[in-house]
């Protein structure tokens, strides 16, 4: 495409993944942004004029990456449980003292808005710094309204506090409060009747989830959760088949959910629902990696049925807390054998699919919103192969042109 419009800014002597077919190479390129979208890509010697030019000094640019599930929002440490485990304590003790999961959520439910946020802020900058431009929050760590509130309240603040675009997950269905001891129906009735509805009318809601699992909740309980998303036109994304098989893959597949994450025992009859419905697989290397797994997720039946494949960091305070979606790229490739082609794919146009943001990020292509990383490498691969190791040089958020060393 070619033009002579007046645009904003022009990046030259740049090398283009632009994460179409491929990583869509474009060698010696230009790319121009206007009213802070993607306006022209082409051959830097037809590059339009702008009012603004970046010389890339034969840097490669690909879309900003897109860390497509996480739980980045929360209040409290685990750490001592970690080191725990590691000097034999069982999760089971564990949980008997009180930790795990609802030690996040004792300190969450404390946590004022101001609190969540300053606490999230530097977990969200590292991943900002790697070139991340598109985020997903979960809440989850509530598991009762005024602390679900609180949780995506911070999550929204974040994305007017930051350059990066937050998209928001309703997990009240995530584990079962203390004060539902014993009655988990009645748990996920609050779910449905009450909590989802008033999040989703104050705008807080961009999506719901669930965790469909034999700690978690039920297939038939999780119909529930999906029943009253529909009810409301919200997506569908669900925590499916990590620690065992519980259908829930054909589950938000048959709702033609948006993703199914985890999947280390995902069934054949689960990948076919996936891939009949285009519901995307997220790859969480992390949680698999610091939990010590030995089952993987079966990529090679997912790459065979095309079911499209994101890779995320899943940054959580107990099974996860992982700040760099550059790690866990080279981990999906490392430990699961995911091509750094599928990887990067995954971290940017199957990210973006994850959120059913496709439309809007994650390729470089005309007409998309500017969120574009710049990096110093010689080849696309180097982004999934060094290992502690960050090449972004600056990211360009809808447009605007900054460091990826925010202050702070």
């Amino acid at each position: 495409m070619t033009t002579k419009c007046m645009t904003d800014l022009l990046f030259t002597n740049v090398h283009l993944a632009t994460m179409e077919d491929g990583y869509g190479e474009l060698a010696d390129a230009a790319l121009a942004v206007k009213d802070g979208r993607i306006a022209w890509i082409g051959a830097r010697a037809d590059a339009p004029p702008a009012k603004q030019v970046h010389d890339c000094g034969g840097a490669w640019m690909t879309p900003g990456l897109v860390d497509c599930h996480t739980h980045v929002v929360h209040a409290g440490n685990r750490s001592n449980e970690w080191e725990a485990r590691l000097n034999g304590a069982t999760y089971e003790d564990i949980a008997r003292q009180g930790g795990g999961i609802m030690s996040t959520v004792r300190a969450t439910r404390q946590a004022s808005v101001d609190a969540l946020v300053e606490a999230s802020l530097p977990r969200v900058r590292a991943l900002l710094a790697e070139g991340v431009t598109t985020l997903e929050i979960k809440s989850g760590y509530g598991l009762e309204r005024g602390a679900e509130e609180r949780m995506l309240r911070a999550a929204r603040r974040i994305g007017e506090l930051l350059p990066v675009r937050v998209a928001t997950t309703f997990l009240g269905a995530h584990a079962l409060p203390p004060e539902f001891a014993g009655r988990q129906d009645d748990y996920v009735t609050e779910v449905c009747d009450r909590m989802l509805p008033a999040l989703a009318g104050l705008g807080l809601v961009d999506a719901v989830d669930a965790f469909c699992e034999r700690i978690g909740f039920t297939g038939a309980q999780t119909e529930r959760v999906f029943e009253a998303a529909r009810k409301l036109d919200l997506p569908l994304k669900l925590h499916a088949e990590q620690l065992s098989d519980q259908g829930g893959a054909e589950l938000v597949a048959r709702y033609e959910g948006l993703s199914a994450d985890h999947l280390e025992h995902l069934s054949p009859q689960g990948i076919a629902a996936m891939a009949r419905a285009g519901t995307v697989a997220v790859l969480l290397p992390g949680a698999y990696y610091f939990l010590r797994e030995t089952v993987m997720p079966p990529i090679a039946a997912l790459r065979e049925a095309g079911v499209p494949m994101a890779v995320a960091t899943d940054c959580n305070p107990g099974t996860s807390p992982m700040t760099s979606l550059l790690l866990a790229i080279n981990m999906a490739c490392t430990l699961w054998r995911l091509t750094p082609q599928e990887a990067l794919l995954g971290a940017t146009a199957y990210g973006a699919l994850a959120l059913g943001l496709q439309a809007e990020i994650g390729t470089l292509t005309v007409g998309k919103r500017a969120d574009l990383a710049l990096w110093k490498i010689a080849r696309p691969a180097d982004l999934a192969y060094a290992i502690g190791f960050n090449p972004c040089q600056a990211v360009v958020n809808g447009g605007v042109l900054r460091s990826p060393h925010l202050p702070g």
